[in-house]
């Protein structure tokens, strides 16, 4: 674990729904300190939190991981989750003491929690929801050219709800909408998996994504981002729909781009929204000129490809942005493989290679890890959080978030760090000068290391599998 110092490591970690209380909480200031935040994978320290004092004497046999905050990389819009149509349904039915705590913990950005500032959620149901829906659905045979017919009731029944206390909490969170599918009726195959968009619908359905953006800045919740289309590539969930990247440009650069335009719309198109072995998709978009200039860039996951991919696409096309949306820990899960593998490839790795935010799936799941639709739902999918009634037990994929979320504001910059073999690594600079680091020991034994910052050194060691946030204030 790391050395301690005369500051020691604090007793003062994040269990089920205690909120970071204690003032170390808040690193102090001063240039002698380097305050952190504890990981390790035997579950003995979570988000324990302690500081290293400025080594008196250079050792020169220490590997050293150095920090040049004048070399700039992409600014972050933020760390966080998605909030499934099912994850807002658990958190409802908490008692409101316990979902107050519950959102603080997640959601406050000063002294109470983990500072969670950006959630994805779905624009009409995903598959964990208890059944597929879209805000348009009508009987067979019937058609709706003007979504006349449009409502947001299903999601005024919890989603809705949940994101108003979310934004009391938090007024500066970012969302992102993604589509898992158009409404049955829109499709080639009627069905609400499977299937594509028809042509004759393209306008409509460009009307309806419009239509879902006004209703919901109407409830008061602003819709920074949308994709285009989630996982366009796999139309075996359900809901699903499959979208190739020639459908997907020529919808948005004649339909949903001029729509936008149309009405005034800022909130940035996002393409792709998949897998990371398919950087064509985008590309093919990319190359569409007329389809181009309505995409602000591309959203991945990494069920299958390789996060260094998405470098090689941030350097041929450097003025589109890039998103990581998704990641899944599959139930029961396994704190130390799971936490390490997601630290290091989807944190680590996610920033590393341009991602302006980092989005883990899915905020919350039940014991029976339900809700789920049928016909291709995930009924494996184990949330950041398990809910029981009131009570919460906090699992990978929120101390995964935490470890960023807690020390790296939005607006924040991603800047420069030298890699280290077996300790990867990603540092950040706050808008307020803060440095944030974080380190994870990819490694089999106890590492010893030392971190440079503006030529001040802390030596420290990490337990293997072990994850450290090393904030450093002027």
């Amino acid at each position: 674990m790391l050395k301690k110092t005369s500051g020691g490591i604090l007793a003062c970690a994040l269990f089920l729904t205690t909120l970071i209380s204690c003032d170390q909480s808040k690193p102090t200031t001063g240039v002698e300190q380097l305050n952190y935040m504890l990981t390790t994978p035997d579950k003995s320290n979570l988000l324990a939190l302690g500081s290293l004092q400025k080594a008196d004497h250079l050792d020169d046999a220490l590997i050293t991981i150095a920090i040049n905050e004048d070399s700039i990389f992409q600014q972050m819009d933020g760390f966080g989750y998605t909030l499934t149509g099912g994850s807002a349904g658990h958190i409802s039915q908490m008692d409101s003491l316990a979902r107050k705590q519950l959102l603080l913990n997640l959601f406050d950005t000063d002294s109470l929690g983990i500072g969670v500032n950006y959630l994805r959620i779905s624009i009409g149901a995903s598959d964990l929801d208890p059944q597929p829906f879209s805000y348009n659905d009508l009987p067979a045979g019937e058609e709706d050219l003007e979504i006349d017919r449009f409502s947001l009731d299903n999601d005024r029944a919890h989603l809705i709800p949940v994101l108003k206390e979310v934004l009391e909490i938090n007024p500066e969170l970012k969302i992102m909408g993604s589509p898992w599918s158009a409404p049955a009726w829109m499709k080639d195959n009627h069905d609400t998996r499977g299937g594509s968009l028809k042509p004759e619908y393209y306008e409509a359905y460009a009307k309806y994504l419009v239509k879902y953006l006004q209703a919901m800045k109407a409830e008061g919740i602003t819709i920074d981002a949308i994709t285009v289309q989630n996982e366009p590539l796999h139309p075996g969930n359900n809901p699903s729909m499959f979208m190739p990247a020639e459908q997907q440009a020529e919808f948005v650069k004649n339909h949903l781009g001029p729509a936008f335009e149309k009405n005034g719309i800022t909130t940035k198109i996002i393409a792709y929204d998949h897998n990371a072995d398919r950087p064509d998709y985008p590309v093919t978009i990319y190359k569409d000129q007329e389809a181009a200039k309505y995409i602000d860039g591309a959203a991945f996951h990494l069920y299958n490809g390789n996060i260094d991919t998405l470098s090689s696409l941030h350097k041929a096309y450097p003025e589109k942005n890039l998103y990581f949306t998704e990641q899944w820990v599959g139930a029961p899960g396994d704190f130390a493989n799971d936490f390490k593998w997601h630290t290091r490839e989807v944190v680590i790795g996610g920033a590393r290679n341009w991602c302006k935010t980092i989005l883990e799936w899915n905020l919350s799941s039940n014991p029976e890890l339900e809700p789920h639709t049928d016909r291709g739902g995930c009924d494996r999918c184990l949330g950041a959080v398990t809910i029981a009634d009131s009570e919460v037990l906090n699992n990978p994929a929120y101390y995964v978030i935490a470890h960023a979320s807690r020390y790296v504001k939005a607006g924040a910059f991603r800047v420069y760090s030298n890699e280290v073999d077996g300790l990867p690594n990603v540092a950040f600079k706050n808008e307020n000068n803060d440095i944030v680091l974080i380190v994870l020991n990819d490694d089999a034994e106890e590492r010893d290391f030392s971190i440079e910052i503006n030529k001040n050194r802390f030596d420290t060691s990490l337990a293997a599998g072990a994850v450290a946030t090393y904030v450093y204030k002027i």
